[in-house]
């Protein structure tokens, strides 16, 4: 394994297809209600709307990281526009897709799941603007395996509480807390704890499961063979 695989996501690609199609749009829309006013006016308004659009849209891709992952051989750093994660590979007790049931069938989720088996290395690399970003983006999951028939889903635990006492006794508060909270609930229903949407990768979902056992496969026989040797 390479020292860094580096994950380009997929919502990533195409910014300059995006920009220069629009700015193109634009270019002919302008055109056309200018050479042809009466009779092209509102198809080059149209044109000029779409331009604008691929514009706004390049504008929304160029601002994400060059990279969502970088897979290295100790940990595994996850970006953001609005922050980053770090994960070590021993912290990691499972990696899958999670399932979700709806009407006695059950379904992939189109993201990739993570279990940790400690929540406290993780919190202290979350940066505050990505936990409110995670927690605004997470609501959809809580309804997951939930029964809705009350109607009062999306009324009912949306805000976590803001303290949590993990296993050793460390009392966390604020956005932290909220976060560990979010994860613990999250465990119940899906089985994980820290979730990558589908468009952060570079592959279906069910190949980049593969690569990270592969991984981590990889990591746990090179680790007890550099022990040995440095003893």
């Amino acid at each position: 394994m390479s020292d860094v695989i580096e994950i380009r996501a997929k919502s990533k690609g195409n910014t300059l297809t995006f920009a220069f199609g629009g700015a193109g749009l634009i270019l002919v829309g302008w055109i056309m209600t200018g050479v042809f006013p009466q009779q092209l006016f509102l198809p080059g308004v149209l044109l000029m709307c779409l331009g604008l659009v691929g514009v706004i849209v390049s504008w929304y891709k160029a601002r994400e990281p060059g990279f969502s992952l970088l897979i290295g051989k100790d940990q595994i750093h996850y970006h953001h526009r609005v922050g980053k994660w770090q994960l070590s590979w021993d912290n990691i007790q499972r990696i899958d897709v999670p399932r979700s049931e709806r009407a006695g069938e059950w379904q992939d989720l189109d993201m990739l799941g993570i279990r940790l088996k400690d929540y406290t290395p993780v919190l202290n690399s979350f940066s505050p603007r990505l936990i409110s970003h995670m927690l605004l983006e997470q609501r959809a999951l809580l309804l997951h395996n939930d029964d809705c028939s009350s109607g009062q889903c999306y009324s009912i635990g949306m805000i976590e509480d803001d303290q949590y006492k993990d296993p050793q006794g460390k009392v966390w508060k604020g956005l932290q807390a909220m976060l560990a909270n979010r994860m613990q609930r999250l465990r119940k229903q899906l089985g994980y704890d820290l979730y990558i949407n589908a468009a952060e990768l570079d592959r279906p979902v069910a190949d980049f499961v593969v690569l990270l056992k592969q991984c981590q496969e990889q990591i746990t026989r090179y680790q007890p063979q550099s022990e040995s040797a440095s003893q």
